[in-house]
């Protein structure tokens, strides 16, 4: 369907528009689809989590009951992502084929670009300036880590069904049909149980309705989308009480890291005009303000500029911008530190609906022009996004960035030296990040080990206990049995050993170890049975031992 014409415009029209959109997407992310593991949570959710992903459609279900890194010990409930990777496992051959992922991750941002040119159609904005924004929306670097990294499809997958759910909500106001009341609450129980920030759909949804179409706020038919838009919020909140996660975050910690993330504000802005310092792993002490001061001002000045600006569509733009964003501020820092730029992926919307009413897109140039500096404008945002995406291509270009644009993150650092087969530089970064942050979550393991490889095992002890005592990571118990065999305590490298190979149990070093320790302390009969227990699990015990045992 050609996009309607403008009028003074006659003659000029942009064919096939949802047709073009898809063809930039599909451009721009084309290198995607060959890109490796990352080794953010993308490893987690795909290698890790085989087992669970393997359990379908138990699941599917159970998906709605648990947390979601852990099943008990984790404060975040994304339910509907866990579904989507647990399908995905299942179209990728059992998780052998990357590429279907980063094809489902694509496709979900080629379906939020055709949906928000919908939106802007139903907001009433011209149509050269819909197609405009949401080519921008379409190629933005800024976005990338939503596209480029696998669970970034969390905000795109959120994207969709709140997108959807503003359209019907508009329908519903605009037509009446039960049907679009229908499909308005479906797609906000969708958003609510995809990620917690659809909280703020419904109050981007009164923006729109109320301040940008001009509908009246105590309207019957808004004043029944309020009342579904509680009993959503309800449903959700129901069944996330319901499900066994741990929320261990004090309102009082809330209360006392929102003040000094409200700067992320300004950080933000400068990262969609001006994203010259974008990074894989942001982090707020590592990015400079003076690019959003500098947006700030430019905003200004081209909103100031256009003198037939709509003022009620200015502020609507900056409050779903904040409101979208909101979620980031709330987040305690003792939970995570990052500001990480997939985040921007909802409040970009804001963003692009106040650029609507700057100079930009309101001035004397006729659509044609317009087209084509539009064109011109993405093409540069699409070159830095094709070189920006390629620091997402696998885990060492990943954390090589990572340290280069935080350089005083502990984890960054440490997450490098972890991957590098130069041995010098990896134990280098790893003194770094010790030095930044000693009580870094996994750093104590990564340094026990360290010292292991060093000859150092026995002071390699204290930190790979400090690490078991505060994270419980389950790789600490593996390198204590080492410490505990130089000790010649053998039954406490028996009962690490025990420990570790609950969690993996088809280790075959560890089950050696273990089969090697009871026959050295001479308890033939836990030899046999363990002998028993590997080779139930597939884990090959030399055939010398076996005749030993007799079995």
């Amino acid at each position: 369907m050609p996009v309607r014409e403008s009028a003074g415009n006659e003659g000029f029209r942009i064919k096939y528009p949802f047709l073009l959109l898809a063809v930039a997407v599909l451009i721009v992310y084309f290198p995607a689809f060959s890109f490796d593991l990352t080794e953010l949570d993308d490893s987690i959710f795909i290698r890790d989590f085989a087992s669970f992903n393997e359990d379908f459609p138990k699941n599917l279900k159970d998906s709605f009951t648990r947390g979601l890194f852990d099943p008990t010990k984790d404060p975040y409930y994304r339910p509907l992502f866990l579904v989507s990777m647990i399908l995905n496992y299942w179209l990728s051959g059992h998780g052998e084929s990357l590429a279907s992922y980063h094809v489902v991750n694509v496709l979900l941002h080629l379906g939020s670009v055709l949906l928000l040119f919908k939106l802007f159609s139903k907001l009433n904005l011209k149509d050269i300036t819909a197609f405009i924004l949401c080519l921008v929306f379409a190629v933005h670097p800024v976005l990338s880590q939503a596209v480029a990294w696998i669970p970034g499809r969390n905000d795109t997958l959120l994207a969709i069904f709140i997108l959807s759910f503003l359209l019907h909500t508009i329908n519903y106001s605009n037509e009446g049909k039960p049907v679009s009341l229908v499909w308005s609450t479906l797609f906000l129980l969708l958003a609510f149980f995809t990620k917690e920030t659809a909280v703020f759909a419904a109050p981007v949804a009164f923006v729109l309705l109320v301040f940008v179409l001009q509908k009246k706020w105590l309207d019957k038919r808004n004043l029944t989308q309020y009342g579904i838009w509680i009993g959503c919020f309800i449903i959700w909140f129901a069944v996330r009480a319901s499900a066994t996660i741990q929320t261990n975050i004090s309102p009082a910690q809330i209360v006392h890291d929102f003040v000094p993330r409200l700067p992320l504000i300004i950080q933000y802005l400068g990262k969609v005009l001006l994203p010259f310092n974008l990074s894989v792993f942001p982090t707020q002490a590592d990015t400079v303000y003076y690019y959003g001061i500098a947006a700030a001002i430019i905003f200004a000045a081209i909103i100031f500029l256009n003198k037939q600006r709509n003022l009620k569509i200015v502020l609507s733009g900056l409050a779903i911008f904040l409101l979208f964003l909101l979620p980031v501020l709330f987040v305690p820092s003792n939970l995570n530190e990052q500001s990480f730029e997939h985040r921007l992926y909802l409040p970009m919307i804001g963003i692009l609906l106040l650029l609507s009413q700057t100079v930009l897109l309101n001035n004397k140039l006729a659509d044609k022009q317009l087209f084509i500096g539009g064109i011109a404008i993405t093409g540069v945002l699409a070159v830095m996004n094709f070189m920006h995406q390629k620091n997402f291509e696998n885990k060492i270009t990943f954390w090589t960035s990572a340290v280069e644009t935080s350089p005083n993150s502990a984890y960054a650092n440490m997450m490098l030296a972890a991957r590098l087969d130069d041995e010098k530089k990896s134990y280098q970064l790893f003194r770094k990040a010790y030095r930044l942050d000693p009580n870094q979550k996994y750093l104590n393991f990564y340094y026990g080990v360290m010292l292991q490889k060093q000859d150092s095992v026995a002071q390699s002890e204290k930190y790979l206990l400090k690490e078991k005592n505060t994270s419980g990571y389950y790789e600490c118990d593996f390198y204590l049995a080492r410490v505990a065999i130089e000790k010649k305590d053998f039954e406490a490298a028996i009962n690490y050993l025990k420990t570790y190979l609950k969690t993996d149990p088809t280790n075959n070093i560890a089950n050696n170890n273990l089969l090697l320790l009871y026959l050295d302390t001479k308890q033939p009969d836990k030899a046999r049975e363990h002998a028993k227990n590997m080779m139930q699990n597939h884990v090959d015990v030399p055939q010398q031992l076996r005749q030993q045992l007799g079995i």
